[in-house]
């Protein structure tokens, strides 16, 4: 085999080996600060081949108006409580909103899905810093608590079961 191939080869196993252990990721993985925001949540996979019933997602300070995306077949809950800082919200102030999302139904282990939802990005979400959706799969037989948040210092990749994270950017400059 010539070493071209073999190194194309050899990228492309170890980028499904990548993917293989990023089980609860986010499509996308940056986000302007003060911006909407419109999460997807993947799910690539049950627990240890059972089926997952329910995915939990937890919203982290900062992420305001959360509104998730129903999905046929399953049931949607939100669970609200107060916020830790006070928002504004097109000149109205709000001090509480969705701190979870939950969605219950059935999701063979063979099968990946989205779950998604919108929110804004509060504009006082500092750029460089990363927010950490700590998302829990329950199974018909365990779970799945990808709820590990890096030290300082520490990768995501160092952890075993690393809650997604989304990188806040710097606000678009607006042209007129």
């Amino acid at each position: 085999m010539n070493p071209i191939r073999f190194a194309l080869i050899a990228a492309a196993a170890a980028s499904l080996a990548t993917g293989a252990f990023a089980h609860a990721t986010l499509e996308q993985q940056e986000a302007a600060s003060g911006s909407y925001y419109k999460a997807v949540m993947r799910i690539g996979h049950g627990c240890d081949g059972a089926a997952t019933q329910t995915v939990r997602i937890s919203i982290p300070e900062g992420v305001i108006s959360v509104k998730p995306m129903p999905k046929a077949g399953w049931s949607l809950e939100t669970v609200s409580g107060p916020y830790a800082n006070t928002y504004d919200s097109h000149g109205r102030t709000i001090t509480e909103g969705v701190k979870e999302i939950v969605w219950t139904g059935t999701l063979e282990d063979a099968h990946y899905d989205e779950f998604v939802f919108r929110a804004k990005l509060d504009g006082s979400l500092a750029p460089d810093t990363t927010l950490y959706f700590a998302t829990v799969q329950e199974c018909t037989t365990g779970e799945n608590a990808w709820v590990e948040i890096p030290a300082e210092g520490q990768s995501r990749h160092d952890l075993k079961s690393p809650a997604p994270g989304l990188l806040i950017t710097a606000p678009a400059a607006h042209t007129h």
